[in-house]
């Protein structure tokens, strides 16, 4: 955590190590609360089942949000093989399982790397991604289909770092926009088993690392050293 005091009014980027379940406006909200300011936001979208590094901007520092999202992210997380999903991740009910025994490590490898360089994704209907000025989450939490398009994306790490069972954890270095989710959902359908992200923490964005993340109750003790009690 930075030593030197912030300017919170002013501008500040803050990192946080977001808490499991939180979406990133609930982190915002409290940032918000916590310091009495007006202007903040962050720099990146973490759904609310992953952890790790978020950025949020205060003050003139907002103008710097593009910018921030626009670098290179870093993640590791694992995958759980031979089951799906339909939201690619553990928000919703299991709806097919397939079996693996007949995988090998080799061929777990050579699917990662097919994933390396400049790929389509295909974003998840469970998404923010707007349908026709809709979030797509909305038509899948009522049942509904829509077509997302596919977009480009780069993946410049695809590091299978632990094969144990039917888990498969990861590192992943990726451009903006990249789905760890779609990328999930691809791998299984490579492998023919089907597979679904079960657990996610964002480790970098460009230069910023998580070893430099804070929690909320830190910020406060911060504010409160600096500020005074709110």
């Amino acid at each position: 955590m930075q030593e030197s005091p912030y300017d919170f009014e002013a501008g500040a980027i803050l990192l946080f190590n977001k808490p499991l379940t939180w979406t990133s406006f609930d982190l915002v909200k409290k940032t918000k609360f916590a310091l009495k300011i007006k202007k903040i936001g962050h720099a990146g979208t973490l759904d609310p089942l992953a952890t790790g590094l978020l950025i949020m901007c205060t003050g003139k520092f907002t103008k710097r949000i593009e910018e921030i999202q626009a670098q290179e992210k870093e993640y590791t997380g694992k995958f759980i093989l031979g089951h799906t999903t339909p939201s690619f991740d553990l928000e919703t009910e299991v709806d097919s399982t397939s079996p693996i025994d007949h995988l090998t490590e080799e061929m777990l490898q050579e699917a990662a790397a097919s994933f390396m360089g400049e790929i389509d994704q295909t974003p998840p209907i469970y998404s923010a991604v707007k349908v026709n000025g809709e979030r797509a989450y909305n038509i899948a939490r009522r049942g509904g289909e829509a077509e997302i398009k596919s977009k480009r994306i780069t993946i410049k790490a695809f590091d299978l770092t632990a094969i144990e069972g039917n888990q498969v954890s990861f590192r992943v270095v990726c451009s903006k926009g990249t789905y760890i989710r779609s990328l999930a959902r691809d791998f299984g359908v490579k492998l023919g088993c089907g597979a679904y992200l079960s657990e996610l923490v964002r480790t970098r964005i460009g230069e910023y690392r998580i070893e430099d993340a804070m929690s909320l109750d830190q910020l406060q003790e911060l504010r409160e050293k600096q500020l005074g009690p709110a």
